[in-house]
């Protein structure tokens, strides 16, 4: 037997599930193709320019990245006309997370959020020897008001994601600004908007914010629209003091040189990250109301998935078909899961396969009543 231990926090976290690989679904459901609906990447890949600009870097990797990520940060600051002190690049916007959780966390300290939402919240707090409060959500939506009454003396900070990872569905815009307005001043408010490029409707623009809420902390990434979930690239944006407390547990090197100019490169391209939102409202709309036609419910979405619960077990189902999904847990339905929504073909797949699954579970219940 091992004579080390782990820390005593780790006994209270899981390893995040990434589910099977794509050799081990071949060999067990005998497949010749997967389509992975379950991640959340833009199936519409990266702008050509950020392409041009990694070739253009090639040569220079043998040398260590930029350390202060300059060139991005100065990009941003250009893009949202918000002082450069207040920008902060990681590998992904979940190391900001667990940077957060690392500088502002102490042991019996508590941090306030959804009790269906983006899971590294929670084991990010966990590790730190803090307490996840949990708050249900009101129909895939986070209610506000009761997470305001959440907050007590040992709050350090409070999750919104939003859009909501896994429902996709939005706040209202009203309530969120009555929602920061309303936490205390030494709690620290992270809005997670790695969804934000998509969103079409009523949405509170936080940016604008941050003068007025030195408390506020908003996450953003080039992983989702943008196309670059394979180089990790995020970025906060928040007041200088939270930033420089950031700096002080943060790896040096923590985002690589490709990409660096690679998010550069994407964040000049406005006009290809339009032209990947409007396709993907439009797949949205077509995926749930074909989805709504077979009986199968889903949350209404402001991103590039769509949050499905249904009295049929369809998730594990599909897998037969070369389709993965991400499996989910609804109180009061059989079967709930996401799905990312990808090209017409696809999604034309996914919309054929669950058809089946239905139609069959009901001929099955038919035969046994």
């Amino acid at each position: 037997m091992n004579k080390y231990k782990t820390r005593r926090e780790l006994s209270k976290v899981a390893p995040y599930s990434l589910g099977m690989t794509e050799k081990d679904l071949k060999e067990k459901y005998q497949l010749q193709s997967i389509i992975r609906m379950s991640d959340n990447e833009s199936v519409y890949g990266c702008s050509p320019s950020v392409k041009e600009a990694i070739n253009n870097q090639l040569s220079s990797i043998h040398f260590y990245p930029d350390g202060n990520t300059t060139h991005i940060i100065e990009k941003l600051s250009s893009f949202y006309e918000v002082d450069s002190k207040q920008f902060i690049i990681s590998n992904g916007s979940e190391e900001i997370i667990r940077l957060l959780a690392r500088a502002f966390i102490s042991k019996g300290d508590e941090a306030v959020m959804a009790d269906i939402t983006f899971p590294r919240y929670e084991t990010n707090i966990l590790l730190e020897g803090g307490t996840a409060v949990k708050v249900p959500l009101v129909d895939g939506v986070h209610n506000l008001s009761a997470m305001d009454r959440a907050i007590s003396g040992k709050t350090r900070m409070v999750f919104v994601c939003n859009p909501n990872n896994p429902t996709g569905t939005t706040v209202n815009s009203k309530e969120l600004l009555e929602f920061i307005d309303g936490v205390p001043d030494d709690v620290l408010v992270v809005i997670d908007e790695a969804y934000y490029e998509y969103v079409n409707g009523d949405y509170l623009q936080t940016v604008p914010l941050l003068k007025q809420y030195p408390n506020l902390v908003i996450l953003r990434t080039f992983s989702k629209i943008y196309g670059l979930a394979g180089l990790r690239v995020g970025y906060g944006i928040m007041n200088k003091g939270i930033v420089d407390a950031l700096h002080k547990v943060k790896d040096v090197f923590n985002v690589n040189q490709l990409a660096q100019v690679a998010a550069a490169s994407a964040l000049s391209d406005q006009a290809f990250i339009q032209e990947c939102a409007k396709k993907n409202h439009t797949e949205i709309e077509f995926v749930q109301k074909q989805l709504g036609e077979i009986g199968v419910d889903s949350f209404p979405s402001e991103t590039n998935f769509l949050f499905c619960y249904s009295s049929h077990p369809i998730s594990q189902k599909l897998l037969e078909y070369g389709i993965v999904v991400r499996q989910m847990k609804l109180t009061g339905y059989e079967d709930a899961f996401r799905v990312t929504v990808g090209t017409r073909e696809d999604n034309e797949q996914f919309l054929k396969a669950v058809k089946e699954i239905v139609s069959e579970r009901t001929v099955e219940n038919g035969l046994k009543a």
